[in-house]
């Protein structure tokens, strides 16, 4: 009997063994009939979602969600700091909305270095002096104003319950807020609120955040920056050492600008324009990957991750460069994106071979981020989209925490150049383009896009990431439209970076085959495969071809997809 099954058991693993392996089913986000919303929190999505139920349009819906993520969110969602909106009516139009923090006037371009030229350490990260005037509020108003269909009163009604009522503490937000809160005391005195420990599973409520929303619910956007929320927001800001003023704020205004647009292997990608670098950005980095035939590369093989990363590394120079705010500096933009700057752009570039990022230097046209930020995305019943990128820069900003109003201030002043050359937080060289001014917006990298396919709507994306989320819309962007992926699987991806400097390639740990790293490794590539917060929770909305959506919440975070 022993003989006989030992005969079974290896009848058994030839027949098995060597039988055709079955293909595993791919994975597919939450898909839905009319409307989603995909954000960093549940609550949000939820919010969001409940307002086109009511009859709201995804405008209408931008200001509840963002709004909920400054509350349940306060890790990047904001009152204190900024973003951008990207659209597409569902007839077709387009166009962008900059509501990106600024310079106060006070500010000057030696603001943050000392007697001899050098910069303070963490003058323009931390404390009152690293905060630009905000511009959260304006924009979602500006936005709703003239898009949306219902009452802003209606609109934040859900999220000033959640304020009052609070949300469970996730466990990345409970390990985030006692990671800093020896900084939060340090930066705000032992008695504000996140001095306290809020443990997985508390709900943590915010029933001065209920109020000051309450206010800006009654009286709009002008409470908070005319009104009583502006006049505390100053007095706190002076008390502290800021240089805000009532001006600063009553100047402060949304701008509606041209977005980038640029076409990609049958595709339309509708992108961010400067102040944010990352539609330029993007556009360089595909469009020099065009020729190429990326979609007929095998996935994630060397030669397909060479090719991107040399393009990153060529993308990332110019970027550092030449951009900066539109208001204060010409921008080459058509020159930037032409078809035979990038060509030549990409001459150097060996397949097997890596090139050094001290013999890239920008390219010569003729013309005289954080880390902690958010994403959502959306699309209505109606067939409208919104990609939105909101931030305050690090994480909690510059831990300003102003306990009178219930929300944390911005560091985005660290987004300028403090000084030509030198790195700011997230490793990005600056130069004279983006140097301090009073009024001027800092640059970016939040790249919210839209992506059209023969005139309709194909996709919406973005990411938060600093740096990293050019590269990662990049990547996203080429996973549907190269290698024919759905939302789900191509936001869960792995993902890698290269931003020219410091000349390394980051992997997303333990996501990438030993053999591919020994290989970028063998053709010259430095490789990092240390554990990186930068690398994005991308959210994502996919039009299937039978009209319905399908989500992509990055499963790196607490991001959710809800629709109905």
């Amino acid at each position: 009997m022993l003989r006989a099954g030992k005969f079974l058991l290896i009848a058994i693993i030839l027949l098995y063994g060597c039988s055709p392996q079955v293909e595993q089913p791919k994975k597919v986000g939450p898909i839905v009939e009319n409307a989603m919303v995909v954000s960093a929190m549940e609550e949000a999505s939820a919010i969001g979602v409940q307002i086109m139920e009511k009859g709201g349009n995804a405008f209408d819906a931008m200001m509840a969600t963002e709004m909920a993520l400054a509350v349940c969110y306060p890790f990047a969602g904001n009152l204190g700091g900024g973003g951008f909106m990207v659209y597409r009516m569902a007839d077709g139009s387009i166009g962008s909305l900059d509501y990106r923090e600024k310079a106060p006037g006070a500010a000057d371009r030696d603001m943050y270095l000392d007697e001899e030229g050098n910069i303070i350490p963490g003058l323009s990260t931390q404390g009152a002096l690293a905060s630009g005037i905000p511009g959260t509020v304006a924009g979602v108003f500006e936005a709703q104003e003239k898009f949306g269909k219902l009452d802003p009163k209606e609109i934040l009604e859900p999220v000033i319950e959640l304020a009052q009522k609070g949300w469970a503490v996730r466990q990345r937000q409970a390990n985030s807020f006692e990671r800093l809160r020896e900084t939060f005391i340090e930066v705000n005195g032992p008695n504000t609120f996140y001095s306290k420990p809020y443990p997985e599973g508390t709900m943590l409520k915010m029933p001065i955040l209920a109020e000051t929303l309450r206010r800006i619910s009654e009286n709009g956007r002008d409470e908070f920056y005319k009104g009583k929320t502006a006049e505390m927001l100053v007095s706190h800001m002076d008390s502290i050492g800021g240089i805000f003023t009532m001006e600063d704020l009553a100047n402060y205004e949304a701008v509606w600008r041209e977005p980038v647009v640029f076409d990609y292997n049958g595709h339309r990608i509708i992108s961010m324009a400067p102040p944010s670098s990352g539609g330029v950005t993007i556009g360089q980095i595909l469009q020099m990957m065009e020729p190429y035939s990326v979609g007929n590369m095998e996935y994630h093989s060397a030669e397909h991750i060479q090719l991107m990363v040399e393009a990153e590394r060529r993308a990332y120079a110019d970027r550092n460069f030449y951009l900066g705010d539109p208001d204060f500096v010409d921008i080459p933009i058509e020159q930037l994106l032409d078809e035979e700057y990038l060509k030549a752009r990409m001459s150097s570039f060996t397949p097997g071979k890596a090139t050094k990022s001290e013999d890239i230097a920008k390219g010569e046209v003729l013309y005289a981020e954080s880390m902690e930020t958010t994403h959502y995305s959306i699309v209505d019943a109606e067939g409208n989209a919104v990609s939105v990128t909101t931030t305050l820069n690090g994480a909690y900003g510059s831990k300003v925490f102003i306990d009178d109003l219930g929300f944390f201030m911005n560091n985005e002043m660290d987004d300028f150049s403090s000084k030509a050359g030198e790195p700011n937080m997230f490793g990005l060289i600056g130069a004279e383009a983006n140097s301090i001014q009073p009024g001027k917006r800092m640059l970016s990298s939040m790249t919210p896009t839209i992506v059209e396919k023969e005139g309709k709507l194909k996709f919406v994306v973005g990411t938060p990431g600093g740096s990293t989320i050019i590269t990662s819309v990049a990547q996203v962007i080429s996973n549907v439209v190269d290698f024919d992926m759905g939302m789900h699987e191509a936001v869960e991806s792995p993902r890698f970076h290269h931003q020219w400097l410091p000349d390394r390639v980051i992997f997303e740990p333990g996501a990438f085959d030993s053999t591919l790293i020994q290989t970028m490794k063998s053709n010259g590539y430095l490789i990092s495969e240390e554990y990186s917060r930068i690398l994005g929770y991308v959210d994502a909305i996919l039009v299937l071809p039978d009209g319905r959506l399908e989500g992509g919440a990055d499963p790196r975070g607490d991001d959710s997809a809800l629709g109905f």
